[in-house]
Formats: C-alpha cells, sequence, structure tokens
C-alpha cells in the first residue's frame, strides 16, 4: 500500500514538475536578473530555473535516501548483535547452571560412596577414527619414539 502511495505521489511530481518547465519556458518568461550559483551565471528563462530546482531537490533526496537507507543498515546490525549477545548470554547461563548441576551430583555421589564413571562420556582418544590421521589425537608429551619403527 505504501508503494503505491509513493508511487502515486512521484508520477504527480513528475506531471507538476513537467508542466511547470513547459508553461514557463520561452521568451514570454525571461529570468529579471542574471544570477551566478556556484560560478555558473544562469540565464534563460523561469521554467529553466524551475528545472534547475527539480534536479536539485532530486539529487538531495537521492542523498538523503542513501543516508537512511545506511542508518537502516547501521541499526539493522546492531540490532543483530543485541540478539546475538542476548542469546549467548541465556546458553552460558544455562550452560553454568547445567555444570552446577552435574557437580552437585558428583558431590552427592562422591559422599555416598558411590562410584562415578568418569570413562561414561566419549574422549578424543576413545573415539573410532574415521578420517584417518586428522581424527587422532596428539600424542603425549612424555612419549618418544618408539624404537624398532622406522
Amino acid at each position: 500500500m505504501i508503494v503505491i502511495v509513493g508511487l502515486v505521489v512521484l508520477l504527480v511530481a513528475v506531471i507538476v514538475g513537467f508542466t511547470g518547465v513547459l508553461a514557463n519556458a520561452g521568451p514570454a518568461h525571461p529570468l529579471t536578473e542574471n544570477f551566478s550559483v556556484l560560478g555558473y551565471h544562469v540565464t534563460g528563462s523561469t521554467g529553466t530555473l524551475f528545472l534547475f530546482g527539480i534536479v536539485v531537490g532530486a539529487v538531495a533526496m537521492l542523498g538523503l535516501s542513501v543516508l537512511l537507507a545506511g542508518a537502516r543498515r547501521t541499526a539493522g546490525r546492531g540490532r543483530d548483535a543485541r540478539h546475538e549477545l542476548t542469546r549467548s548470554r541465556r546458553e552460558t547461563a544455562f550452560l553454568n547452571q547445567e555444570r552446577e548441576q552435574r557437580l552437585e551430583q558428583q558431590q552427592a555421589g562422591a559422599a555416598r560412596g558411590s562410584a562415578v564413571n568418569p570413562q561414561s562420556a566419549p574422549t578424543p582418544r576413545n573415539r573410532i577414527p574415521l578420517f584417518g590421521r586428522f581424527s587422532r589425537g596428539r600424542q603425549p608429551t612424555g612419549a618418544g619414539h618408539v624404537t624398532g619403527r622406522r
């Protein structure tokens, strides 16, 4: 709906501008005094001056639209960053809470005398190597070269 309203307003502006230039052109509508803009001497009719005004207005509108588009994009990035930060903080709080619950369970289990199985989760050493040498873990620091193999 807003796009249609914008197109109608733009069409009306073009018609008014075109009519203004044609109605004020020719020798019947000369400028009363010659003047200069940025060193350029403007001569001719009032229609020519009106046309220059339309061009300057269009350039100003283009500049304003580029400025607002940049501001909208920057605001969108900031909004996305804030949402990501909120999500990350929520996730961190959840993981900290989960870690604290596991520690409490381990302490309660140790107090009752039950053994906690530390090998329940797969570590990089006890996983099955699926992709050759890239999936192997690093060699322990104290392990030296195996003799007899070259």
